[in-house]
């Protein structure tokens, strides 16, 4: 990282240390169930292999790559991961703040009392997510001693979370497991057998990251801006005490703060992410009744979960963050896929791989049949 006077934009050691002390503990099993769980998550990201590559029909372009590593962690190993993934690909940014930090008066003990303080918020929010994510390929892993990668990314599978997730809703363990290594096993898939994603998903992360404004007035009056919008007012204007007649859908405070040509570039991420969780969804749907026996049973109940959220103050956590949107990607970009290849087959489906252009829009993710006369009707 660059730094300035020796301190950094963001304490990493100590948003790792934050998350961690302020994580949940994970359920309680002996010492022995634990060492079986990790063992049985391991085969079944194994066996996962196999099943999602006979039903996409996406082999690995380089078979090196395709060994990714496959780790099963606890809530700090999950933590340690994602801090190195932040470092990763959050470094230009932090460059360019930086750059104009130097030229500030008292720029570098400003640097000091906010590496801190954006720490302390880094862990806040990972300590959140922590003990949420069930699963995750990380494709901007890089390599380390402790967590070891590979050009092509390492799998995650957070232990403590899954078997918190299975006991709640009361499923079969086993095919619960199974039916999240098959959705984590897709991703690992499209990332190994199409090997442009990765880096045109960096170079859209990358752009949306240039375009972010690092002067402090103009970021502070957006988010003081994306406050009155998120509680209803505006500057200057007071209450009428009435409630509104509907609940409108409002942004979240990630989407309020961010500029127009931002917004752009998260369109296409949008559309991108749906694709992809969509795709996995619905292979793991595809692949479970074949090999997950409650497979029906599970996929009621947690549709159920993830609709609801545990509590108040995880949706409306949820919402803040911008989480929503996550589950909505889920929803549309399955229906994508499932239309598709209801339309023009498997085959026909996997020439969405092709190039950065064959990528469906966001209004495609919404609308499959444009996708489909765009890329096979004027192909053809």
């Amino acid at each position: 990282m660059t730094s300035l006077g020796g301190v950094q934009m963001v304490d990493w050691n100590l948003a790792v240390a934050t998350a961690t002390r302020l994580g949940r503990p994970g359920p309680e099993v002996s010492k022995e169930e634990a060492r079986g769980i990790v063992a049985e998550l391991r085969r079944h990201a194994k066996v996962s292999e196999e099943h999602v590559r006979d039903f996409t029909r996406l082999t690995p372009a380089n078979p090196e790559v395709a060994d990714t590593p496959v780790l099963v962690v606890d809530r700090p190993g999950w933590v340690k991961a994602n801090v190195a993934g932040f470092r990763e690909l959050l470094s230009p940014l932090l460059n360019k703040v930086e750059e104009r930090r130097a030229g500030m008066p008292g720029g570098a003990v400003l640097g000091a009392v906010g590496g801190k303080v954006t720490g302390v918020e880094v862990g806040m929010l990972l300590s959140f997510l922590a003990s949420r994510v069930l699963g995750q390929y990380e494709t901007f892993a890089p390599p380390g001693r402790d967590l070891p990668g590979a050009e092509g990314g390492r799998l995650l599978l957070v232990a403590p979370n899954i078997v918190h997730v299975e006991r709640e809703l009361e499923v079969d363990p086993h095919d619960f497991r199974l039916w999240v290594c098959l959705h984590e096993e897709t991703h690992r898939t499209q990332f190994t057998a199409v090997p442009w994603l990765r880096d045109h998903l960096r170079m859209e992360i990358q752009s949306f990251l240039e375009q972010t404004d690092v002067d402090p007035s103009t970021l502070l009056e957006r988010l003081r801006e994306a406050v009155q919008s998120l509680s209803g007012g505006k500057p200057g204007e007071g209450g009428s005490g009435e409630e509104p007649a509907e609940e409108e859908e409002r942004p979240s405070l990630v989407e309020l703060v961010q500029t127009p040509a931002q917004r752009e570039v998260l369109g296409r991420l949008t559309a991108v992410m749906s694709l992809l969780e969509g795709h996995a969804d619905y292979v793991m749907d595809g692949v479970g009744p074949q090999v997950v026996p409650t497979v029906t049973e599970i996929r009621e109940k947690f549709q159920k979960r993830r609709a609801t959220g545990a509590g108040r103050l995880d949706l409306a956590l949820r919402k803040l963050l911008g989480l929503d949107a996550k589950l909505r990607q889920y929803r549309d970009g399955e229906r994508f896929v499932r239309t598709v290849v209801d339309e023009v087959g498997m085959e026909g489906f996997n020439r969405v791989w092709t190039s950065p252009n064959t990528l469906p829009t966001k209004a495609e993710i919404a609308k499959p049949a444009e996708w489909i006369a765009r890329v096979h009707r004027k192909a053809d």
